[in-house]
């Protein structure tokens, strides 16, 4: 007696999908953040301005380049944290 069965295979047939640039520009989620990272740097800035700004006689924007930085990193983490994306 000859027990061997026959292994049939169904064809996988995939489509390319359209995961590019374009799709990523589109994205809703894209737009909020880039929203959030200018209005946390924008943030930062006036931080620095009425904190040490005012203090200084002139000073230049290289001086409130961290705190510029820092904000738009707190703008950034804000949209993308796992807490935000309900992943916590």
């Amino acid at each position: 007696m000859d027990t061997r069965q026959e292994l049939r295979f169904k064809k996988l047939e995939t489509a390319p999908e359209n995961n590019g640039i374009r799709k990523l520009i589109q994205s809703q989620h894209l737009r909020k953040s880039l929203l959030y990272i200018v209005l946390g740097a924008i943030a930062g800035f006036g931080f620095f301005y009425f904190t040490e700004g005012q203090q200084l006689n002139t000073w230049q924007f290289s001086d409130s380049l961290s705190s510029v930085f820092m904000g738009a990193f707190l703008g950034f983490f804000i949209t993308n944290s796992p807490c935000a994306r309900n992943r916590c």
